[in-house]
């Protein structure tokens, strides 16, 4: 089952872009902690990852537009991997591409 569901902060304002194909995405990184932590020397390190999220419903557009840097928020969606051809070659990237989006409680702008 591809079903993903990720709680972190918006890094960076959300971007929209306007695609060749007629149609818009609007695009944003989700700073997400992991479980667990890393001693490095003498001090404990908090890991994080950094996820791009892609919105193509209107209606999840609309809630990420008004995101700021900063906000807390929950995603849910699916993982996929996009493919284009770039001047280097081939490329690909992974996103989750977002079903649901929803400022979580007690959101607070940093």
């Amino acid at each position: 089952v591809n079903e993903v569901r990720l709680v972190g902060r918006v890094s960076g304002d959300p971007m929209s872009r306007d695609l060749p194909s007629g149609d818009t995405v609007v695009q944003l990184r989700v700073v997400v902690r992991r479980t667990g932590t890393q001693r490095a020397g003498a001090r404990t390190t908090t890991l994080v990852d950094t996820v791009d999220v892609a919105c193509w419903g209107k209606g999840v557009q609309r809630r990420a537009s008004r995101l700021r840097d900063g906000d807390i928020v929950e995603v849910t969606g699916a993982l996929r991997r996009r493919f284009w051809r770039s001047p280097g070659g081939a490329a690909s990237r992974y996103e989750v591409e977002v079903t649901g989006l929803d400022r979580h409680r007690g959101s607070t702008r940093a």
